[in-house]
This record gives structure tokens, C-alpha cells and sequence, in this order.
């Protein structure tokens, strides 16, 4: 492999673009370290001229939101013949789409808290204070917002009392026109990592997020000192294996490929609860996958070369 040329993108026009940024310049030393001739790439109009004239042998996609993640730029690299690490184009868009990976999820038979979706439109022709009023009726609260798509929790606020919905929707739709609403459901938050290797899709240890201000926001997410994390996370056996199976379980569900993170939380009962799935994960000093894989035994290096080796070998 070290005679391979890599190409990671990374940065974007989303709003996650500086935590890609930071993503990719994390990931592109690691694999230096394995031996591999690195290249950064930002994605702009040139991309395509530069994936024709430059082609690297694959393309690690470290790019957060918006085009990264909703299968738009896995459609160009499979166009054009690219290999490149992560799901497929098709995966993207199942696991980009908050509500359709619930589905699928609870489909398969797996826990998630009770929700409802609904457009900005629905607000403005039936009555915003009605359809707020309706919310509360059905979820009760406290209740979880979240725009239906994107990551880092941009948008995502909890509601503890009824006064406080409406200027928390308002700050949800300034990240999309449609809002995910969900029971919110109170336990120990952990984020479980899937790698694929020679024998399938194998969950790391399981890291337990504790933030300060008790929701896990972008601010928690990528300010360091504000969130505490435990790896492994302090759980039971019990549901360090169930969590783990879940993570594998919507992974292999909603078509992904190489490399997950599944969100999850654990109620006192034990019962593990199924939030979202994120198929380009973080690898910033504060992200968890880093710490997952270390937990494991492993670097952040040796995972994405082999995986980069898996995406050349298809």
C-alpha cells in the first residue's frame, strides 16, 4: 500500500464545513503514517477535472453534511470509476435522512424514541401555535429537536417546557425546511463505532458521552473540556453487547459500507434505544471514533489504510 496515492476529501459548503476540515487533516497524517502518499482535496467546480487528470488510486470521503453525506458526491466518484472509502451512494441517501433511518431501524426490530416529522409549510397553513399544541399532545415533553438531515446536532435543541417550542423551532429551521421532533428519552448516551475488516462488520468499544450542559450539542461536540467520555463506556456486559449489536445491525440494514457510528442511548431498564446513524463520522481530537479505536487496540492509521485497501480491491 505504501505505493498508493490517497486523496481525502475534505471541507465542503455545509455547515459542518470546518469540523471536515478538521477531520481531514487529522486522517490524511494518520495515513501518512502508514506509508501512504496523502493528498488533501477541498470539493469545488474542479473537483471532477482533478479526479480525471489526478486520479488517485482512492478517495477517502472526510466530508461532513450536505453533499458529503447525502450521496452526491459518492454518484461522482462512482461515475467516474473512483474507488473511495465509505458507503455507496445509495446507503448515503437511506442513512442521510434522519426519519428513513429510524424506519428502517425499527423495522428491523430495534428500539428508538417515538417521533413525528413535519415541513415548515404545515406550520404556516394550518396554525403554527395548533400544530406546536399537537406536538406536545403526542410526544409530551420533554420532547428533542433536530433538522430531519445533517450532523454535529446543528439545529438539534431540547424542549423542557412548552414555552420554550416555539423559538426552539425556529432555531431548528434556520438548519432545514423539515423537523425531526422526538420523545426525548433520558439515559446513558453512548456513540458505538463499526468497522468492516476480513470478518465483517465488528463494533468497537462503545464511548459514553457526559456533557456538561447535559445535551450533546455542537458545542459539546467539538469544545474541548465541555464533555466528558469513557471509553469503554460504563455499562453492563449486557448492554455493552446489545448496543454493539444494534450499531452492527443499522449498519448492515441501511447498506452501509467500510465504516459507521451509531448514536444510541440506555434507559435504566436497560432497553437501548436506536438515535441516527452517521456514515462519514468525525475524527476530530474531540470525535469518538479516535477513541473507539483506540479502545480496540488500534490506530486511527492502520483502520482507514486497511479500509483504503478494501475500496482499491473492489
Amino acid at each position: 500500500m505504501v505505493d498508493r496515492t490517497v486523496a481525502v476529501l475534505a471541507g465542503g459548503l455545509s455547515h459542518e464545513r470546518d469540523v471536515s476540515l478538521r477531520s481531514g487533516r487529522r486522517l490524511s497524517a494518520a495515513l501518512r503514517s502508514e506509508g501512504l502518499t496523502v493528498e488533501e482535496w477541498d470539493t469545488d467546480a474542479g473537483l471532477l477535472e482533478r479526479l480525471r487528470t489526478q486520479r488517485p488510486d482512492a478517495v477517502v470521503v472526510a466530508l461532513h453534511g450536505g453533499e458529503g453525506e447525502n450521496g452526491s458526491v459518492q454518484t461522482v466518484l462512482e461515475m467516474l470509476g473512483v474507488p473511495f472509502v465509505g458507503t455507496s451512494s445509495q446507503g448515503c441517501r437511506r442513512a442521510w435522512d434522519k426519519p428513513t433511518a429510524k424506519a428502517f431501524v425499527q423495522q428491523a426490530g430495534f428500539s428508538t424514541p417515538d417521533w413525528i416529522v413535519l415541513p415548515h409549510s404545515t406550520f404556516r397553513e394550518l396554525g403554527a401555535q395548533s400544530v406546536l399544541d399537537a406536538m406536545v399532545e403526542r410526544l409530551g415533553l420533554p420532547m428533542i429537536l433536530k433538522p430531519d438531515q445533517g450532523g454535529s446536532a446543528l439545529g438539534t435543541q431540547v424542549v423542557r417546557e412548552a414555552s420554550e417550542l416555539p423559538a426552539a423551532m425556529v432555531g431548528c429551521f434556520a438548519y432545514g425546511d423539515t423537523v425531526l421532533a422526538e420523545r426525548f428519552v433520558d439515559g446513558v448516551e453512548v456513540a458505538v463505532t463499526v468497522v468492516e475488516g476480513e470478518h465483517g462488520a465488528e463494533a468497537l468499544p462503545a464511548v459514553e458521552i457526559v456533557p456538561e450542559s447535559g445535551v450533546y450539542d455542537y458545542t459539546a461536540r467539538y469544545t474541548a473540556g465541555l464533555t466528558d467520555f469513557f471509553t469503554p463506556a460504563r455499562i453492563s456486559e449486557e448492554a455493552a453487547k446489545a448496543v454493539g449489536e444494534l450499531a452492527v445491525a443499522a449498519h448492515r440494514w441501511l447498506g452501509l459500507r467500510d465504516i459507521s457510528r451509531t448514536d444510541a442511548v440506555i434507559t435504566a431498564d436497560g432497553t437501548v434505544h436506536f438515535l441516527e446513524v452517521n456514515l462519514s463520522p468525525g475524527l476530530t481530537e474531540t470525535s469518538t471514533v479516535p477513541m473507539a479505536v483506540e479502545a480496540a487496540g488500534k490506530s486511527l492509521g492502520s483502520v482507514f489504510a486497511d479500509l483504503v485497501a478494501r475500496a482499491v480491491a473492489r
